[in-house]
């Protein structure tokens, strides 16, 4: 395809594609190319989690954005792409929740995760947005993966490589937004169902979950929650979401 994400590049497998991304941050060649890979070997998610996938069954990629970022709005970006796959992915018949931080679901079972890479310098950053999206179920796909995952066969008769070219063209649909953080929350929230949904929270160093009602995000990308008649805010970096 044309315009600022028109540079693709497939490989057979990888290591990461975040990580093959991470190496050409520094090159402004390779500003709005896109790796995609049939197979990663250490594919990961947030906090270092295994992301898996068998050979074939994901569309795996990662796109580095065509221009800097300010450092202070890389919180925003997982959003911005979240959004854009979560249109993609409405326009291939396969229609989403977003859950946050990074996650679109299919009912109750994760569909496809979101994990950003950066380099900053100064007040400016590049970043590259790594997207996992379940495609093909597979045979015994719910006894490897726990929890067990949604997949986009699930629900429609669709490709990876279409799943792929309506991705790029969202993110250069949505290129715009990336100059507006608070319009990115606001849709965002507006997708997620917030305020008013429902949320198991598991924060970092403490025993057990707690159930809260979503109230909005916060800037920086916290989740601000109300329990008990109670607000509190849910660092990004702090908690994950349990389905």
């Amino acid at each position: 395809m044309d315009g600022p994400f028109g540079r693709v590049v497939r490989v057979e497998r990888t290591g990461s594609t975040n990580e093959d991304a991470a190496a050409l941050l520094g090159d402004d060649g390779a500003l709005g190319t896109t790796i995609v890979a049939n197979e990663q070997t250490h594919g990961t998610g947030r906090k270092g989690r295994t992301w898996v996938a068998q050979p074939g069954s994901a569309l795996l990629f990662t796109t580095v954005l065509p221009r800097d970022v300010r450092a202070s709005d890389l919180w925003s970006i997982p959003f911005w792409a979240a959004l854009a796959v979560f249109d993609a992915l409405a326009r291939c018949g396969v229609r989403t929740q977003l859950q946050w931080p990074n996650d679109l679901l299919l009912g109750q079972k994760k569909l496809a995760g979101i994990l950003c890479t950066s380099r900053v310098s100064g007040e400016l950053a590049r970043a590259a947005c790594g997207v996992g999206i379940n495609v093909y179920r597979t045979p015994h796909a719910d006894e490897q993966i726990d929890p067990p995952p949604a997949f986009c066969s699930d629900v429609a008769g669709v490709d990876r490589e279409s799943i792929l070219s309506e991705a790029l063209a969202a993110f250069a649909r949505h290129f715009s937004l990336l100059d507006d953080v608070g319009e990115i929350a606001r849709r965002w929230e507006d997708a997620a169902g917030l305020p008013g949904r429902r949320y198991c929270l598991l924060v970092d160093g403490e025993d057990a979950p707690f159930e809260a009602t979503a109230v909005h995000l916060a800037r920086g990308g916290a989740l601000v929650v109300e329990r008990d008649g109670q607000e509190r805010t849910i660092a990004l970096a702090d908690a994950r979401a349990l389905r």
